[in-house]
């Protein structure tokens, strides 16, 4: 790869995940999609607290960890990247700023006075640094299982149900 495809390569790699609103996260584990901001040269996370997303497993200080950004518009991949894992210490000069950024791009934030405190107790703020970006797209569809999870799906509705709702309009 010449210098030019590696600034070229980079360029994509922050492009895409500056507008990207939601990244494929692999530790240890299995990937997990993650919702994060683009912040001096890094995609940030905010997770493993009480309201916030699960982290991946393995997200620890000096691991590393695989990135797959998807298009926000059609959701297929754009890009993945490897990455240096860094946990930012609370209330640290780093850590304040990049929670600045996070905290405008959290949605219904159920306490977002005390966002901040509540991350600094009982949250973790990863920075996934960008090392090499994978160019050469896999041959498969890297369609994996679903998650195992404690969220069910209600048995099937009675054949009679379409009926029973379209008699019950006619009535009024």
């Amino acid at each position: 790869m010449t210098a030019a495809d590696a600034l070229l390569a980079r360029a994509l790699v922050e492009e895409a995940t500056k507008k990207s609103g939601l990244l494929w996260v692999r530790g240890t584990g299995p990937a997990r999609a993650m919702w994060h901001v683009w912040h001096e040269g890094a995609a940030v996370l905010v997770g493993d607290g009480p309201g916030e997303q699960p982290l991946p497993e393995g997200l620890e200080t000096g691991s590393r960890a695989e990135v797959t950004v998807r298009s926000k518009d059609k959701g297929g991949r754009i890009v993945a990247w490897s990455a240096t894992v860094t946990v930012l210490e609370p209330r640290s000069a780093e850590w304040e700023a990049a929670v600045a950024e996070l905290k405008g791009k959290r949605l219904n934030a159920p306490d977002a006075e005390q966002l901040t405190e509540r991350w600094a107790d009982a949250c973790r703020v990863v920075r996934l640094t960008p090392d090499e970006p994978h160019t050469d797209l896999p041959d498969g569809s890297l369609a994996a299982a679903p998650l195992p999870t404690s969220a069910i799906t209600r048995e099937s509705a009675p054949a009679a149900l379409p009926r029973l709702l379209l008699k019950r309009r006619g009535r009024r």
